[in-house]
C-alpha cells in the first residue's frame, strides 16, 4: 500500500432509493479512499437460476473507477439465494440439530457438490466483470467463515476417510480415543457410528479440528478461482473473525473475544495474500482498547506483516454510540497494531431486517452527521501518517501460544463451571496489555509447521495449552534451554493431540523444565493467594528445585506451590499452578517476562499502565513510532523518555517533558529522527 486506507463496506444495493454517485461524492469529501462491495447480495447478482444482472455493480465500479476510489470485491457466497434451495434442499446446512431452516446468512453446507457448483459459477461471473476496472484493488474470499457445524452424511463420510488414513486400522483408533470406554469401540471402519451423539471428547474433538480443515479448504477453493481472473498487484484477503462473547447485561449483541472455534487462522492464512479481520468491541465507558489489541496482535503474526481490518463498527449497536472522540482513538489503536486500513461496517444504516440498528457512519436520514465529521477527522490523519507508516512493523519480544485444539477440548472438559478457554487466554492477554508489554499471538500449529518460529522471541507464554503434541514440547524445551523465558499455566501439556492424557507426571514432558510437578487438582474453596480468592480451579503443584514464588494460603493446601520459577539450561521456566486473581497474575507475568523498568512512565514516576496504552514499531526508514493512547474520560499526563515530533500537530517534546493526554485522546509520535 502507498498509502493508508480508510473506508466502509457500501451496498447501494440496500438503499431506499438510488444514490450511488451522491454517496461517493459524500465518502470522498469525508476522505474515504476504499469500499468493499458485492459480498452480501448473491440474489441480486443472480435473481434466477443462470440469470446475471451485475447493472448496480458495474454502475458503482465506473463510477469508482472516474473518481479514483479503490475497491475490494468480495465474493457474495456466504449467504445462498432461495432459488437454490428450492433446486437442491440439501444445500442447507445439516448440523447437530438437524437440518437448517432457509432465511439467515451462513446457513450452507460448504461442502455441498450442487453449492460449490453454482458457487464456482458466481465467482467466475463476477471475477470476469470486475477484473478490468482499474480502481479494484483485491478481493475479498467468503465472509467471516467457518465450518458452521456441518455434520451431514457427505461431510460424515469424508471425516471416515480421514480417520482411516491417520489411523490405518479401527483398533489403533479405538486404542487413541479410548472407545472401549462404555462399548465405544469398532471392530469395522462401516461400523463408525455418527459423531453427533458422541460422549467421547475426542473423537469430538477431532471432528471439530476436521470441519476446521474444511472451512480452511473451502477459502483455499476460493482463492485459487479467483487467481485466475485477478491482474497482477491485485491481494487476496479475508475477513477473519473471533469467537463472539455474548453481553450479559444484553446492552448489545455481544463482542470478538478470544480464538475462533469454527476455523483455524493460521491454516486460513495459507488463501490469502493478506490478512483481513473483523474486530467489534465495546465503547462507551467499556471501551480498553484491548479488543483491538487483540485482533491486531493475532492477526499480524499469520503472516509476519501488516494486515487490514475489514470490519469494525463505526456507530453499530444502539447503546453503543461512541462518545465524542472514541472513533478517533479506536482508528489510531487499528495503525497501533500494524493495520494499515480500517473499513467500517458500514457507510449507511440498513432500512430493513436483521441488522437494521447496527448503524453505519451515517444513520437512517443519510446525512451528515457527528460521526461522519469524525471520520473526516481521521482521514485527515491518516494522509499525515502514511508517509511515516511505510513499513511499519512491530518488534515484540513475548509471544503468547494460542491453541483451536485446546479450546475444543476445554469446552468437553471444562476448567471450572462457567470458565472457557477464551476467558483464561484473555486474562493473560489483557495482565500483557495493561501493563504495555506488548505481544504476538502465535498459534501452536504455526510453531510446530515453522520450528524457527519462536527464534525472535525471548518470552513465550502458554495459557491452559491443554493439547500438546511432543513436538511442541519439545520445541519449548530447547527455546528454554537455549536461553528463553517460558511461562505456563494450569492445564497446560495435560493431553496428546487426539486429547488422550498422559500417562506421567504432568506437566508432561517439562517436569525437569519446571522443577516441580503435580499429582492433584481441585476446586480452591477459600484458598487465596496474597489474600486473594484463586478462582476455580487449582493444582497442587510440589517443587522439586523450583523456587516457590507464590504459596496458597490454606491451612490444607499450604505445603503447596501456586507459582514457581526454575533455570533451566540457559532459561528460565514459570508455572502458575491456580486461576489467581488478576493483580497477582500481573504481578508475576511482570516479573517474569519484563524485569526492566519501562521507559515511559506516568508524571508521578510510575510506570505507564492502562488507561493510558503505549504501543510502538519501527518504520522503513528505522524510525520508531509511538502510539500513546488514552482509554479514560480522565485527562493523562505522561513523561516522554525522548525527544519526539507529534506527527499530526507538529508539536515537538524533549526527553523528560510532559505529555497531556485529554479524554479518549490519541497521539503519534516519532521519537527517533523526524
Amino acid at each position: 500500500m502507498q498509502e493508508l486506507l480508510l473506508g466502509a463496506a457500501y451496498y447501494a444495493e440496500y438503499m431506499p432509493y438510488e444514490r450511488t454517485e451522491k454517496d461517493l461524492e459524500m465518502m470522498q469529501k469525508a476522505g474515504i479512499n476504499v469500499i468493499r462491495i458485492a459480498e452480501s447480495t448473491w440474489s441480486t447478482w443472480e435473481p434466477r437460476d443462470g440469470e446475471f444482472d451485475f447493472s448496480i455493480l458495474i454502475k458503482t465500479l465506473e463510477l469508482c473507477d472516474r473518481m479514483g476510489m479503490n475497491v475490494i470485491i468480495g465474493t457474495p457466497t456466504y449467504a445462498v439465494p432461495a432459488w437454490l434451495v428450492k433446486k437442491d434442499p440439501k444445500v442447507l446446512l445439516t448440523d447437530k440439530n438437524g437440518r437448517k431452516r432457509y432465511g439467515r446468512r451462513q446457513i450452507m453446507d460448504i461442502m455441498n457438490p450442487t453449492y460449490r457448483m453454482h458457487a464456482e459459477r458466481m465467482i467466475r461471473k463476477l471475477c470476469e466483470v470486475t477484473r478490468n476496472y482499474d480502481c479494484v484493488i483485491g478481493y475479498q474470499l467468503d465472509n467471516e467463515t467457518k465450518h458452521y457445524g456441518t455434520a451431514g452424511k457427505h461431510v460424515q463420510r469424508l471425516f471416515k476417510a480421514y480417520l482411516q488414513e491417520l489411523f490405518g486400522t479401527a483398533e489403533a483408533m479405538n486404542r487413541e480415543f479410548g472407545f472401549a470406554y462404555w462399548s465405544n469401540a469398532v471392530a469395522d471402519w462401516d461400523d463408525l457410528p455418527d459423531v453427533r451423539g458422541t460422549i467421547n471428547g475426542s473423537f469430538a474433538s477431532e471432528f471439530e479440528y476436521f470441519q476446521r480443515k474444511l472451512a480452511a479448504e473451502f477459502l483455499m477453493w476460493q482463492r485459487t478461482i479467483v487467481d485466475e481472473y485477478r491482474r497482477e498487484g491485485q491481494f487476496v484477503t479475508h475477513n477473519l473473525d473471533f469467537y463472539w462473547k455474548p453481553d450479559p447485561k444484553k446492552s448489545s449483541h455481544g463482542y470478538s473475544y478470544g480464538v475462533q472455534p469454527g476455523i483455524n487462522h493460521w491454516e486460513a492464512s495459507d488463501a490469502l495474500t493478506v490478512c483481513g479481520v473483523d474486530i467489534y468491541h465495546p465503547t462507551q465507558e467499556y471501551l480498553t482498547g484491548m479488543e483491538i489489541a487483540y485482533g491486531g496482535d493475532s492477526i499480524r503474526p499469520l503472516k509476519g506483516e501488516r494486515y487490514l481490518v475489514l470490519e469494525t463498527e463505526a456507530q453499530a449497536y444502539p447503546n453503543w454510540t461512541p462518545f465524542p472522540g472514541q472513533l478517533y482513538l479506536q482508528a489510531m489503536s487499528h495503525l497501533a497494531s500494524g493495520a494499515e486500513m480500517v473499513e467500517y461496517w458500514n457507510w449507511h444504516s440498513i432500512h430493513n431486517s436483521e441488522e437494521t440498528y447496527w448503524k453505519g457512519i451515517l444513520s437512517h436520514d443519510l446525512e451528515e452527521n457527528r460521526i461522519y465529521r469524525e471520520v473526516r477527522t481521521i482521514a485527515e490523519s491518516f494522509r499525515k501518517l502514511s508517509p511515516y507508516l511505510k513499513g511499519f512493523r512491530k518488534r515484540n519480544r513475548i509471544a503468547l501460544i494460542t491453541d483451536n485444539r485446546a479450546l475444543t477440548a476445554l469446552d468437553y472438559f471444562p476448567v471450572a463451571e462457567g470458565v472457557k478457554y477464551n476467558d483464561i487466554l484473555l486474562d493473560f492477554y489483557n495482565a500483557l496489555y495493561e501493563q504495555n508489554m506488548e505481544c504476538d499471538v502465535v498459534d501452536a500449529q504455526a510453531v510446530t509447521d515453522s520450528p524457527s518460529s519462536l527464534a525472535g522471541y525471548d518470552v513465550v507464554i502458554t495459557p491452559a495449552l491443554y493439547t500438546a503434541s511432543d513436538l511442541l514440547i519439545e520445541e519449548l524445551r530447547s527455546f528454554v534451554g537455549q536461553g528463553g523465558t517460558l511461562i505456563s499455566s494450569f492445564k497446560s501439556f495435560f493431553t496428546d493431540p487426539h486429547v488422550k492424557v498422559r500417562a506421567a507426571r504432568q506437566p508432561y514432558g517439562l517436569t525437569d523444565v519446571f522443577g516441580m510437578s503435580y499429582q492433584e487438582f481441585t476446586v480452591p474453596g477459600l484458598t487465596t493467594v496474597r489474600g486473594l480468592p484463586v478462582r476455580g480451579f487449582m493444582e497442587l503443584v510440589m517443587p522439586d528445585g523450583a523456587e516457590v514464588v507464590e504459596r496458597y494460603e490454606h491451612p490444607y493446601w499450604k505445603e503447596y506451590a501456586a507459582v514457581t520459577k526454575n533455570a533451566f539450561g540457559k532459561g528460565t521456566a514459570w508455572y502458575i499452578g491456580g486461576y489467581v486473581a488478576e493483580d497477582v497474575l500481573k504481578d508475576v507475568l511482570k516479573k517474569a517476562a519484563a524485569p526492566e523498568a519501562s521507559d515511559w512512565k506516568m508524571e508521578d514516576g510510575s510506570d505507564a499502565c492502562w488507561p493510558v496504552i503505549v504501543r510502538r514499531g519501527v518504520n522503513d526508514a528505522g524510525q520508531e513510532i509511538c502510539f500513546v493512547l488514552n482509554y479514560s474520560m480522565e485527562e493523562q499526563r505522561v513523561v516522554c523518555p525522548a525527544e519526539a515530533v507529534d506527527l499530526i500537530s507538529g508539536s515537538k517534546y524533549t526527553a523528560g517533558s510532559a505529555v497531556a493526554l485529554k479524554p479518549w485522546d490519541a497521539l503519534v509520535l516519532c521519537t527517533t529522527g523526524a
